[in-house]
């Protein structure tokens, strides 16, 4: 009979264990999730910047694209004299190295944004695998406490009926 005692006893000391493991793994898991969903806010605040960013941006270039076309309209119309014509055309090149400038930057922000986006969504799919891998370990954890509990109430009715002998 010993020996199903220790046998008993080794069998709840590893479910112990595996219960503690589990607990272990169950809060590295929980701090990853929270982790990855403070790194998501931070990306969603960063998409939300850049947006409102590259609105700017955009309404800079209709308004350089405006100033552009006005200065075109004044050139196309003719200057009266060498000095003005010379000063619309330096004019028209400031603008439109400026709304080059302004189309390459608008270019390089939409792009990080696209980025931004593709890792966002990578994240989310993180988060969502950590979630279902926290669940599955609840489960298991559910799983052993009960298998815990039974063996509990086994061990318990042993100890009776070896009392009573």
């Amino acid at each position: 009979m010993p020996s199903v005692a220790n046998s008993i006893a080794q069998k709840m000391q590893a479910l112990r264990l595996e219960a503690d493991d589990n607990a272990a793994k169950y809060e590295e898991l929980k701090t990853k999730v929270k982790t990855l969903e403070q790194e998501n806010l931070a990306k969603e605040q960063e998409i939300t910047s850049l947006s409102h960013r590259n609105q700017l941006l955009e309404g800079e270039v209709e308004k350089l694209e405006g100033q552009l076309k006005d200065a075109k309209s004044a050139v196309a119309e003719g200057a009266q004299s060498g000095q003005q014509s010379e000063a619309l055309q330096r004019r028209l090149q400031v603008l439109e190295e400026e709304a080059e400038n302004a189309d390459k930057t608008l270019k390089e922000t939409t792009e990080k944004l696209r980025q931004t986006d593709v890792k966002s969504g990578h994240y989310e799919r993180k988060v969502q695998a950590l979630e279902q891998s926290r669940d599955e370990w609840e489960a298991k954890y559910e799983e052993m406490s009960k298998k815990h509990a039974e063996l509990q109430k086994e061990l318990n009715e042993l100890e009776h009926s070896m009392g009573n002998i």
